[in-house]
């Protein structure tokens, strides 16, 4: 909770409790077992964070999370976050499924920033290196353009 208390202030909040996020929310049937489990910290309508020890494979708490994010309704979080300390995967399931948005490991945090705009207190559109849609889209329109030009060559 310390951590993502000072997560929470880095990005302009006076603290994740006071920016309206919750710790340890229970999550009817977000267990392995269908049990209730307990998401690490939700933020309606902003973000759902789990927490991982330290060099912990995330890939294998992406099932996990995903079920935590699947049951948050009403006003589910719009991004998921998972981190082991050394790495923050970003998703946003209304974007894509399969692949988080953007991988951040820590290192690169301070050039890598506006991955995580949606943490600051005004809530800034985030910018993303691998979101599938807008890379699909920016293709497309470079592939237009493409066939504009030799279409105009002959």
């Amino acid at each position: 909770q310390i951590f993502l208390d000072r997560f929470f202030r880095a990005f302009g909040h006076k603290g994740a409790l006071e920016a309206g996020a919750t710790y340890e929310e229970a999550i009817t049937k977000g267990s392995k077992k269908g049990k209730t489990g307990f998401a690490d910290l939700v933020w309606k309508p902003r973000v759902l964070i789990e927490m991982k020890k330290r060099g912990e494979d995330l890939s294998k708490h992406y099932p996990q999370a995903f079920e935590y994010w699947s049951r948050l309704v009403p006003n589910r979080p719009r991004y998921v976050l998972l981190c082991n300390f050394d790495q923050f995967w970003i998703f946003d399931f209304d974007l894509q499924i399969d692949e988080p948005v953007d991988r951040v490991n820590l290192n690169d945090l301070k050039s890598r920033v506006s991955a995580f705009n949606f943490m600051e207190v005004g809530n800034r559109t985030p910018i993303f290196q691998n979101n599938q849609v807008e890379i699909t889209e920016t293709a497309a329109r470079r592939m237009g353009e493409l066939f504009q030009l030799l279409k105009k060559r002959g």
